[in-house]
């Protein structure tokens, strides 16, 4: 039993290694200009390691943006791990995390977002893949906005799906802006200016909790 558990530990650290390799090369250079020798080499283990674990460089691809997915999951859940918290907090939090994210030293980048410009047209599994993950960040969003539409006043009518569907491509699409800008600072911008629209969309300030609307007969 020993063994076999030592040989489970061994077995997690090399895809962990190959996993973050993988997206540390292609978050620089792109899924087409990564190569498995690449790969191989950034991670120090052999192609027979490689291939011991992932059939192909888009088996590893698939498995590191899923890894990518699983880490912002549980970062963005830190938003609402008060499940007794306003959602009107757990959006402002939310924000204050994706802000927290370009004050680091590397840029900010996203491996399902960057994955899903370069292969959603040529790759249906990719997509299939890159859309799942877009899918569980927008759900995530829309269930903040439906339970402050339901507990809050609100100054305007909205959609709680269209307008997580807007947050996701205002995050999405700042980073990649910022890439050619070189910019944080225009995606913190931009966060706040989206910040401000979702406040906007309820009473200001907003009106103390309320019991749900009944239902006419």
């Amino acid at each position: 039993m020993e063994k076999s558990t030592k040989h489970a530990s061994q077995s997690e650290a090399t895809q962990a290694k190959l996993i973050a390799a993988a997206q540390a090369l292609m978050l620089r250079q792109g899924y087409a200009g990564t190569t498995v020798d690449e790969i191989c080499a950034e991670a120090g283990l052999t192609k027979g390691s490689f291939f011991h674990h992932y059939a192909s460089k888009e088996a590893i691809c698939r498995a590191a943006v899923d890894a990518w997915g699983a880490m912002g999951t549980r970062l963005y859940a830190e938003a609402s791990s008060d499940p007794n918290a306003d959602p009107l907090d757990q959006l402002h939090r939310l924000f204050d995390i994706m802000i927290s994210f370009t004050t680091r030293d590397e840029p900010t980048l996203c491996m399902v977002g960057m994955m899903s410009q370069e292969l959603a047209l040529t790759n249906p599994a990719m997509r299939t893949v890159c859309a799942g993950h877009l899918e569980d960040w927008t759900r995530m969003v829309v269930r903040m906005l439906s339970e402050a539409k339901r507990v809050h006043w609100t100054a305007v009518d909205f959609d709680p799906v269209r307008v997580g569907w807007l947050l996701n491509a205002i995050w999405q699409g700042s980073m990649l802006i910022a890439k050619t800008r070189q910019s944080p600072e225009m995606i913190r911008s931009n966060l706040e200016l989206a910040r401000a629209y979702v406040v906007g969309l309820f009473a200001n300030p907003p009106a103390p909790a309320r019991a749900p609307r009944k239902r006419s007969a």
